[in-house]
């Protein structure tokens, strides 16, 4: 008598098909050298120009920066990284074989939130490394700081690759989703105090457009990690609103997740 194999559910498929887009990440160079290197860059640069005192005693602006930035490479690793990929898949028509095959849909997605996961940890890692060795930025010793960065974490890395997702469909071309996905990215990292700090110095209408999307609440989630507490007084309420950073990143993980079964599709065809 013989046995059948149970058949993978979506989950142990998702897993592998993770692995596979981890393979594929890492086997292109250039894709790895510009994800990691071009937020590190930046973080240095812009930390090393914009150096100096701030207000609080014992807190320099290339601190404030770098805390933000470590925020800010989540979302490069997640949100840009995901749209992208996804576009130029489906101009490939891998999503539409894929699509032809027994896998289910969501192991697809599962995948692509495996490989998000991986990177945005060693993204996290490397920007921190580098926060660290140049603008003495320091490690947290309290553990429920630790447990702030693992649920500013996840949430980020989750609500940035379901809108990653979602833009993937809003041009038929995958030149049309860089140009798109960088811009969004660029001008958001500009109005949510990333390239500019404090944040308050910046417009209260530029804050508050800010407010509405993910970027701005994970990198302030990121500068209560990483920065003391009274580090809190260069933010625009002058406290960490860790349970609003909470809710609206929470928030945009139900939108996200509504607005890409909504939007994705895996053709260029019109219907």
């Amino acid at each position: 008598m013989t046995t059948t194999a149970p058949v993978p559910g979506p989950l142990s498929l998702g897993l592998a098909r993770g692995s596979f887009e981890l393979r594929q990440f890492f086997r292109n160079r250039e894709q790895v050298v510009f994800t990691f290197t071009l937020p590190a860059v930046l973080m240095v640069l812009l930390g090393s120009i914009l150096d100096g005192p701030t207000t609080q005693a014992g807190l320099s602006s290339g601190q404030l920066l770098a805390a933000g930035m470590i925020g800010a490479g989540i979302v490069s690793t997640s949100f840009t990284s995901v749209g992208i990929g996804i576009a130029a898949d489906r101009e490939t028509g891998a999503l539409k074989r894929l699509r032809g095959t027994p896998m289910p849909p969501a192991a697809y997605f599962i995948g692509k939130v495996v490989m998000v996961a991986v990177t945005s940890v060693a993204q996290t890692v490397l920007m921190a490394a580098v926060a660290m060795l140049l603008f003495g930025l320091e490690l947290p010793t309290d553990p429920e700081k630790w447990l702030t960065l693992l649920w500013v974490l996840v949430l980020g890395i989750v609500s940035s690759t379901l809108l990653g997702i979602a833009i993937s469909s809003l041009t038929r071309t995958a030149n049309g989703t860089v140009a798109v996905v960088q811009l969004v990215y660029l001008v958001l990292q500009f109005i949510s105090g990333v390239f500019i700090t404090p944040i308050t110095t910046l417009p209260k209408i530029m804050v508050d457009i800010a407010s509405f999307f993910p970027l701005k609440w994970i990198c302030q989630g990121f500068r209560s990690v990483f920065l003391p507490p009274e580090a809190a007084t260069q933010e625009m309420a002058g406290t960490w609103e860790l349970p609003m950073v909470a809710l609206v990143l929470g928030v945009w993980c139900v939108a996200g997740l509504l607005l890409a079964r909504v939007t994705f599709r895996w053709t260029n065809e019109v219907r």
